[in-house]
């Protein structure tokens, strides 16, 4: 389908990665966000793209040419510098992937990472030249301002309700809270970021993909009006030997990891992002579906998970309706993808185009977005704003998530998920 074809029947798809009918400085900017892990990021993360226990690279990773034009435009905003620490490195050296070591207004001051060797890793990759043997001793730090967390998920929203009552701005890597105590979890969350007045971003990769960008424009424009139906979809196929993720048993990354029997919709964010990152809007109610997981480790895991695949159908705050999908077990499917229908049909004059990076700033993976949530958190703080992924939008499409595994777990009872608003 073109371009013209979804401005006519009023739906921009949100594609693969290389698949996307994008505008064309969008286009240059989302092939180009991969390459630079692997050549202006290179430094950050080394020669390799992360893997999984098969052997193939992680989505997202793709060694893929950066784009010589990404930061035409740009603006600076301040000569600031913030002093910022990254906790960890991992199996997608994650903790070296977002530019923090190349924006003009950041000075990484201090690294981390639980094991020794990758705390080494990520020291040398960002420019470090102070180390912690863990993230609670770093937030101990009264020289660093913000801090990046970058660490298992299981550890996200501890570190990060840490992070600011001790008085420091904090980027979080998805999901804001995880599992089980995930309610709780977002309680504290929240109530830190009300309390500390420090600034609260999630790294979601899909709200800075091109084609959700542009449509988050047209939204904000009123150009279609409420979203009658959306859907959103992150397609990752573990196989039988599953992805590799921290284990705090042996301290090592393993597929004995957290990773291990995960239940879908406790990752919903790349899927849940097409929603309420276009928006603004929240999810009040879902009822969900799950099918029995292909492998091993949806048969015995420590979060008593058997589903592979989980399927929600959700109510939004504007009356409409999302379908939102996760999975890591459907064959030939992968990818974070989703497709937005409003009242009105898309306005092809509304200029779409995601902001321009700074210089050195690459876009990076997962769509070109590694780049553009860097500078959008370091931006937030500069001129007082909130970030594009706030605590809210945060809580919302994670919380939503957990609630909707619930669901699964009872046969696709609805039930409503709270909110979580500044």
């Amino acid at each position: 389908m073109t371009n013209k074809e979804n401005e006519k029947d009023g739906i921009q798809e949100i594609k693969d990665l290389g698949n996307s009918d994008l505008s064309r400085r969008g286009f240059i900017q989302g092939i180009g966000g991969a390459g630079a892990i692997l050549g202006l990021g290179g430094k950050a993360m080394g020669a390799k793209a992360p893997k999984d226990a098969d052997g193939n690279i992680i989505p997202g990773f793709e060694k893929i040419k950066e784009d010589p034009n990404a930061s035409k435009g740009w603006k600076k905003v301040s000569d600031r510098k913030i002093k910022v620490g990254i906790a960890g490195y991992g199996l997608c050296s994650f903790g070296g992937a977002f530019f923090y070591q190349s924006h003009p207004n950041v000075e990484v001051v201090a690294a981390t990472d639980l094991d020794p060797a990758r705390c080494a890793r990520l020291a040398k990759a960002v420019g470090a030249k102070k180390t912690y043997p863990s993230c609670e001793e770093m937030i101990k730090d009264k020289e660093i301002e913000a801090i990046y967390i970058a660490t298992d998920a299981p550890s996200h929203a501890r570190l990060a309700t840490s992070a600011l009552l001790h008085g420091k701005h904090v980027a979080s890597a998805v999901p804001a809270v995880f599992g089980f105590k995930a309610e709780e979890e977002a309680e504290d969350l929240f109530n830190a970021v009300k309390k500390s007045g420090m600034k609260y971003s999630m790294n979601e990769t899909s709200t800075f993909h091109a084609d959700l960008w542009l449509k988050r424009k047209q939204y904000q424009a009123g150009a279609l009006g409420k979203i009658i139906y959306s859907e959103g979809e992150y397609y990752h196929d573990f196989g039988p030997n599953g992805l590799p993720g921290y284990n705090p048993k042996n301290g090592k990354i393993d597929v004995n990891g957290w990773r291990r029997g995960l239940p879908p919709m406790w990752y919903p964010t790349h899927s849940n992002a097409y929603y309420v990152s276009i928006t603004g809007g929240r999810f009040t109610e879902v009822s969900c579906l799950g099918t029995p997981g292909l492998y091993n480790e949806h048969r015995e895991n420590q979060w008593k998970n058997p589903f592979g695949t989980e399927v929600g159908m959700f109510k939004t705050s504007e009356g409409g309706i999302s379908r939102m999908a996760v999975s890591w077990d459907m064959k030939n499917a992968h990818g974070e993808k989703g497709r937005v229908y409003g009242q009105k049909p898309h306005n092809p004059k509304i200029n779409g185009d995601r902001p321009s990076l700074p210089p050195g700033v690459g876009a990076g993976g997962h769509g070109g977005s590694h780049g553009q949530l860097t500078n959008d958190f370091i931006e937030s703080i500069l001129l007082d704003r909130q970030p594009t992924v706030n605590v809210s939008d945060a809580l919302n499409m994670t919380v939503a998530g957990v609630i909707a595994h619930k669901s699964a777990l009872k046969g696709g009872e609805w039930m409503k998920i709270p909110q979580y608003d500044l």
